[in-house]
């Protein structure tokens, strides 16, 4: 149904690109936010080398809650403010870290996770989500990521 060859020698910019385009063909008319997210997850890690988690985590009474995800298992729960995620949520910006490591207060739900980065979805002014990349790589994810994965944000607000 979709063709998953991609090159990940392609320029970032275009590599973001293909992804958004996939990830509009498989969420178009669809309204179930929770399949939208499950297949985006396995699109990121498709699409995106070098990673071993990629997914989400939903905003739920105050707190973040995994959500759709390719990867090993993880954490559950989130509380806002703690850890990449939760930073990501309660200051709703994105957080690129190069190395997890020295972030105060990461939470290793993977030990093999050496860079993350973590945008915010939102929608009204409110974090709905966040988009959760991990990878083995220090210093993996970069500014361009960082841009492709929030015009990844901002187009899954209404789809999620």
């Amino acid at each position: 149904m979709f063709n998953l060859d991609v090159d990940p020698d392609l320029p970032t910019p275009e590599l973001h690109r293909q992804l958004l385009q996939a990830c509009d063909a498989v969420t178009a008319g669809e309204r179930d936010g929770v399949a939208n997210m499950a297949n985006v997850a396995a699109l990121m890690a498709a699409f995106l080398p070098h990673l071993n988690w990629a997914g989400f985590y939903r905003m739920v009474d105050g707190e973040l809650v995994l959500g759709p995800f390719a990867g090993r298992p993880a954490c559950i729960r989130i509380p806002l403010g703690q850890g990449v995620c939760g930073a990501a949520a309660a200051t709703g910006e994105t957080q690129l870290v190069k190395d997890v490591h020295a972030f105060p207060g990461h939470i290793a739900c993977d030990a093999a996770s050496r860079s993350e980065l973590v945008v915010p979805i939102m929608r009204k002014g409110q974090v709905i989500a966040v988009i959760d990349l991990d990878s083995p790589q220090l210093a993996r994810f970069t500014a361009e990521d960082a841009a492709g994965i929030e015009a990844l944000a901002r187009f899954l607000a209404d789809r999620i």
